[in-house]
């Protein structure tokens, strides 16, 4: 084992045993669960090890720690939604056309990863983004909609194309 890994490594068990507890309390606080406060509590600490900030090097670590769960709460609560929507979606449908279990995971899955992908765009781009990709509206049909010019919309599609091309999985 290197002399930076095993740097690395007291530094973050430090961060974690002076920190974890007051992070899993605010989270705790936030969302009025235990359980899923101790869950985003760990997923911040798995983004900071797999950050390229230096963890000895953090002059602030509540307030990065901060900044990093504010990030994945917010994800948690946009995820939340996203799965409340599709949920309600699926009850409205008729019941011999309700996907399999397996289906549904699939869907909301790709609901989350395309929601992710396009995370980040201006909500005229993403609109015009998912009307023609999911709608299969034309340029013309979706200036009408968002009632801007053709070329405002090809913009739009530029724009989000090149998001989805750059976007760092």
């Amino acid at each position: 084992m290197t002399e930076a890994v095993t740097s690395t490594e007291r530094s973050l068990d430090a961060l974690y045993r002076d920190h974890h507890g007051w992070l899993e309390s605010w989270l705790r606080r936030r969302m009025g669960n235990a359980w899923d406060a101790a869950d985003l509590s760990q997923d911040t600490f798995l983004r900071v090890l797999s950050s390229s900030q230096k963890i000895a090097d953090m002059r602030e670590p509540r307030a990065y720690l901060l900044t990093v769960g504010k990030r994945l709460l917010s994800n948690f609560y946009a995820r939340r939604s996203l799965e409340h929507a599709y949920l309600e979606a699926l009850a409205q449908m008729p019941e011999d056309s309700v996907p399999s279990p397996e289906q549904r995971w699939l869907l909301l899955e790709t609901l989350h990863a395309l929601d992710e992908l396009l995370d980040g765009l201006q909500a005229q781009v993403r609109r015009a983004f998912l009307l023609s990709q999911l709608d299969g509206l034309g340029y013309r049909d979706i200036a009408e909609r968002l009632e801007v010019s053709e070329r405002t919309v090809k913009r739009y599609m530029a724009q989000a194309y090149e998001h989805c091309l750059l976007v760092d999985w």
